[in-house]
């Protein structure tokens, strides 16, 4: 069993954590927040339309997918996502997607490996609930298994959750078969969270396309 970092600080119970984010460069990152996801938003309306109408004339269900996930300060909200499946799992059991899930429709497959399916959670950032960088949210009933089983876990829940991350552009995404790929996952957020700064967002930023284009672990 590992031991907290040092260099971080503890987590208390969960409950309001704005005075770690009432910094001069909390109010930048949330600018830029902004900026991009509104400009992304309207600039990708036309794909949105066309994987719109491709979700609707695959499968049925909804357009759209929202699930519980934990984000700043173990605050839940509802994470936004183009449905890829033909579940809608949001519940205390939860099966993480697989290589050849035959839960993932033929439209599913291919917005999961362009991240196309993420494109929706640009409202989340809008609404303040995520940021574009942070760690990736997990789902709730994920969060309650391995908070048991990883001594650091709860620190990612020190900012705001985003839409790419620094475990991210390193590959660590897709599924966690074992407690030793999520920690690798979760030493990559422990630092994301420990050396978080508007230098190091733009820095992922500029990385995540090519993560994106490379499928690493997307399906």
């Amino acid at each position: 069993m590992r031991t907290q970092s040092p260099s971080l600080p503890s987590l208390p119970a969960f409950g309001p954590f704005e005075d770690l984010a009432g910094t001069q460069e909390f109010g930048a990152k949330r600018a830029l927040d902004v900026a991009l996801a509104l400009s992304l938003l309207l600039l990708a309306l036309p794909l949105l339309a066309l994987i719109t109408l491709a979700i609707v004339a695959d499968s049925k269900g909804p357009v759209l997918f929202a699930q519980r996930r934990i984000g700043l300060g173990g605050r839940a909200f509802s994470i936004l996502k183009f449905r890829s499946m033909t579940v809608l799992e949001d519940g205390a059991d939860i099966a993480q997607a697989a290589p050849g899930d035959a839960r993932i429709t033929r439209i599913g497959r291919l917005l999961r490996a362009s991240s196309l399916d993420e494109l929706p959670q640009l409202l989340n950032v809008l609404a303040g609930d995520m940021s574009l960088v942070g760690p990736r949210p997990h789902a709730a009933a994920h969060d309650d298994y391995y908070a048991n089983c990883i001594a650091d876990y709860r620190l990612r829940h020190l900012v705001k959750p985003g839409i790419t991350g620094w475990a991210q552009i390193h590959g660590a995404r897709g599924a966690t078969p074992t407690l030793k790929h999520m920690q690798a996952r979760i030493d990559l957020d422990v630092f994301y969270v420990a050396h978080e700064s508007l230098a190091l967002d733009l820095k992922i930023l500029a990385a995540t396309p090519l993560a994106v284009l490379s499928r690493r672990n997307a399906y």
